[in-house]
């Protein structure tokens, strides 16, 4: 493929992109680049930035495969990488493939939740609010 259809798709793809995601070009641009030179992208924000967006979006213009996982604490490899299950009838396994087998994969990380206070500061809280 010659370097001006290259141009022209990236352009095009830009333009489509832009008409969902609107003042994020930096973003995009840096984005698009990244994945024509077979890169890899890490995008961080704080929520309702549009990342989810910008990948979903991405994968439709491109015409690819899109996942996301959410990362939690208690994920297991297993839950990215899929697993083999015994058939009974067959007596054969069948893989189950993962998230990761796709073309654009969006790793969104969550953070764990803040532990509950143990129950004997809520009671000397309630004390100290009640004046005793």
């Amino acid at each position: 493929m010659d370097v001006t259809r290259v141009a022209e798709h990236f352009q095009r793809a830009t333009e489509e992109i832009g008409k969902v995601l609107v003042g994020q070009h930096e973003l995009v641009e840096a984005t698009l680049i990244a994945l024509f030179c077979e890169g890899n992208v890490l995008i961080e924000g704080v929520p309702g930035l549009g990342k989810t967006l910008l990948v979903n979006t991405l994968s439709k213009v491109l015409s690819c495969g899109f996942k996301r996982v959410q990362f939690t604490p208690d994920l297991m490899p297993s839950d990215l990488t899929g697993h083999s299950i015994y058939n009974i009838a067959d007596q054969q396994f069948h893989f189950n493939a993962g998230p990761i087998f796709t073309n654009l994969l969006l790793a969104d990380e969550i953070n764990p939740p803040v532990p509950p206070a143990p129950k004997r500061s809520r009671r000397s809280w309630k004390r100290c609010r009640s004046g005793r």
